[in-house]
C-alpha cells in the first residue's frame, strides 16, 4: 500500500501531550479519556483541563479516577472517518496502562473502518515523539509497513521517568500500604517511577528530592553517551517552578538538546499526585 497516495488519518488519544497548534496543524483526532471525580465523568481536555484536575485534587478531598474512551465514541469517530480517509493509523497510549488501545482496535472493526493500529507502550511526551515521526515519514513518502516497523522499534528506546512529590495518590490506590507511606515520608525516600515494556514501575528509590533530580539527569547523560537524544521533555503534575528549575539543570547539563515543558497526562497524574516531577526523552 503506498503510503502518499492515500489519504490517511491519525488517531490519537489524550494521554499524548501534544500542542493544540500541532494537533490542528496535522488535522490529527484525538479521541479524548474521562476524569471521573467522585463517580462525575468528564471528557479530558474538552469538558477539564489538565490544570484544572490537578487544582481540583490539590484542594478537594475527592476521589480521582481516570477511564479509558467510550466504545461508542471511537465508532462513531471512525464511521466518519471512512467516508473521507482510505485508512487509519492510530497510535494510543500503552495497552498494559489504559483499554483504550484495545478499544480503539475494536470500533475500527465495529465501524468498518480499515485502521494500522500501534500500541505505542508508553505515553506523554514518548507517545507524542512517535506520532510526529509517523507523520513526517508518510509525508517522506515511506510505506506503511516501514512506517510501523520504525514507531514499533522506537518504542524500546522510550524514556519515562517519575518522581512522586508524596505518596499519598500511590497510597489512595492501593499501590503502597500506609506503612510504606509513612516511612517514606519519615525518612525523606522518593520513590523514581518508570514506564517500561508498556508498564509501571519502581525502577529506584532515593533520598530527598535532589538526589533524584541527579538521578535523572545521570541517567539522561548515560545514554547521551552512546545514543542520540535531542530533545528532553520535563514533565509537571502542576508545579510549574519546579519544573522549571529542572529545565535549567538539563539546559546546563547538556546545552546541545532542545527542552520542553509539559503537563503530566492525568493517566499517570491520578496515580502519582500533584507536584510530581519527571523527565522524559527518546533515543533515536
Amino acid at each position: 500500500m503506498k503510503m502518499n497516495k492515500a489519504k490517511i488519518a491519525w488517531i490519537t488519544d489524550t494521554t499524548a501531550s501534544l500542542s493544540t497548534e500541532f494537533i490542528e496543524q496535522n488535522n490529527i483526532h484525538v479521541v479524548p479519556l474521562y476524569i471521573v471525580i467522585n463517580q462525575e465523568s468528564y471528557k479530558e481536555t474538552i469538558e477539564i483541563t489538565q490544570k484544572e484536575f490537578y487544582e481540583r485534587m490539590k484542594h478537594e478531598d475527592s476521589k480521582f479516577q481516570t477511564s479509558q474512551p467510550a466504545l461508542g465514541d471511537f465508532v462513531e469517530l471512525y464511521t466518519k472517518l471512512k467516508q473521507n480517509y482510505d485508512f487509519g493509523i492510530a497510535v494510543h497510549a500503552s495497552s498494559l496502562l489504559s483499554g483504550t488501545f484495545q478499544t480503539s482496535v475494536m470500533a475500527a472493526e465495529m465501524a468498518d473502518f480499515k485502521l494500522v493500529p500501534i500500541d505505542s507502550l508508553t505515553g506523554s511526551y514518548p507517545l507524542s515523539f512517535l506520532i510526529k515521526k509517523g507523520i513526517e515519514l508518510v509525508e517522506k513518502g515511506h510505506e506503511i509497513n516501514e512506517v510501523v516497523e520504525e514507531l514499533n522499534g522506537l518504542r524500546k528506546h522510550t524514556r519515562l521517568y517519575l518522581v512522586p512529590s508524596n505518596l499519598d495518590q500511590l497510597k489512595k490506590g492501593g499501590r503502597v500500604s500506609g506503612g510504606q507511606a509513612i516511612l517514606a515520608s519519615l525518612f525523606n525516600i522518593k520513590p523514581i517511577l518508570a514506564i517500561e515494556d508498556g508498564g509501571a514501575k519502581i525502577k529506584d528509590k532515593v533520598r530527598t528530592e535532589k538526589k533524584a533530580i541527579a538521578w535523572l539527569i545521570n541517567n539522561l547523560k548515560t545514554d547521551l553517551e552512546t545514543k542520540c537524544v535531542k530533545k528532553a521533555a520535563i514533565v509537571h503534575a502542576n508545579d510549574s517552578e519546579r519544573a522549571a528549575e529542572l529545565e535549567k539543570l538539563v539546559n546546563e547539563a547538556f546545552p546541545d538538546i532542545e527542552t520542553e515543558i509539559m503537563m503530566l497526562i492525568t493517566v499517570a497524574g491520578v496515580h502519582t499526585g500533584v507536584g510530581t516531577l519527571g523527565l522524559s526523552w527518546v533515543c533515536e
